[in-house]
């Protein structure tokens, strides 16, 4: 099959590095794969092309429409004559939905990244433009209970289908190579907690940090590791030195070695108050780490309350603070159990393989229904 991804972005999102992952996987079973973006390409459409992946821009500005993009992807959906288009986020299924009134398309799969993708103007657009997609794939199960329950799409077009990671990339180091970060990082044998994600809105970054201070008064050798970068890091730096905790909160900024960091830190925290299925959760569980994250979207999907980690309230500081002390309190056997459990968890529902194949027979099905002769097998 000839399959075109479309996303609203190639920068540092998890969807972005979800869309790089299963290109590579499509391409490797030997699909032709082109990735388009509408916005300016970053790492990870910069990873794609370094992967021998033609990755493009429609360079449109982030906010803004632009006819000019419109057109070009028109232009290239004519030019390339794909199976199937793939679009991934609000913006780029929305745009792709548009194109297919003018370019022809066998096959259009759209997929849902959030258990919130916006407000009353986007959810209606979704609504009016349902009718233009064969087939809708969204990210949890959560996620796609309140799309159907709002009827924002319908129950029919649904399919979840998780993200996924392959956990060959995930695994424990050298035990020498987690004494060496951590040492690179000024850490000895305190206790380590790790989060890792954008300092934005959704990740609730206030709440972990006023959970972690109350954690801190207790354990006061343990240290948050806080790998990310985003709009509101300044705000976040500042609340850490409000709550003094300068010395036990480390600001990492961007990093390209999160496997590693994975690998020496204890723990995972997730704070947020709204999410999808956020691919660092599911890498944290491939790591073997013992996860403490709040209950929103996909995240109770991945972890299991008591059993790979511990489940907190949104917007709770005090349930986030008690959650991450109850880990703590479990002997490090116990932990190591636990991260354990989790890792078997994520092989078992959340292997990229596996997600990757259920896109494939999406994609058959789709065009097996528009036309028996339509084109179902990997590209000789």
């Amino acid at each position: 099959m000839r399959i075109l991804f479309v996303s609203t972005s190639m920068g540092m999102g998890g969807a972005d590095s979800q869309l790089l992952a299963a290109a590579r996987e499509f391409r490797d079973r030997g699909h032709e794969v082109r990735i388009v973006s509408l916005t300016a390409l970053g790492p990870m459409g910069l990873q794609a092309r370094g992967a021998g992946i033609i990755t493009e821009s429609l360079n449109m500005p982030r906010g803004s429409p632009d006819p000019r993009g419109f057109l070009r992807l028109v232009a290239l959906v004519r030019e390339w004559r794909p199976d199937v288009v793939h679009s991934h986020m609000w913006h780029a299924n929305l745009m792709a939905r548009m194109a297919r009134l003018v370019a022809p398309m066998p096959a259009l799969v759209c997929t849902i990244h959030n258990i919130y993708e916006g407000g009353f103007l986007r959810m209606a657009a979704y609504r009016m433009t349902n009718g233009l997609a064969d087939h809708i794939t969204i990210i949890s199960q959560a996620a796609a209970d309140r799309f159907i329950r709002e009827h924002i799409v319908p129950e029919t077009l649904v399919t979840v289908v998780p993200n996924g990671v392959d956990p060959n990339l995930f695994h424990d180091g050298a035990p020498g190579d987690r004494a060496e970060l951590r040492q690179s990082l000024g850490l000895g044998t305190e206790f380590v907690w790790l989060a890792v994600g954008r300092f934005e809105i959704a990740k609730d970054y206030p709440n972990m940090l006023r959970a972690f201070a109350q954690v801190h008064e207790r354990y006061p050798e343990a240290v948050l590791l806080l790998a990310g970068r985003g709009t509101l890091q300044e705000q976040a730096e500042a609340l850490a030195r409000h709550l003094n905790l300068a010395s036990a909160v480390r600001f990492l900024g961007v990093r390209n070695d999160v496997p590693a960091l994975l690998n020496a830190a204890d723990a995972f925290v997730m704070s947020s108050a709204w999410e999808g299925m956020p691919m660092v959760l599911l890498e944290a569980a491939a790591s073997g780490l013992p996860i403490v994250s709040t209950r929103v979207g996909g995240n109770q999907e991945v972890v299991l309350d008591g059993e790979t980690g511990f489940l907190a309230p949104p917007r709770d500081a005090g349930a986030l603070a008690a959650a991450m002390s109850r880990l703590m309190d479990l002997r490090e056997t116990e932990r190591r159990i636990m991260g354990g459990r989790g890792r078997e968890h994520l092989r078992k529902h959340y292997a990229l393989a596996s997600v990757v194949e259920r896109w494939e027979r999406i994609y058959q099905e789709v065009l097996a229904r528009k036309s028996p002769r339509a084109i179902t097998e990997p590209c000789s």
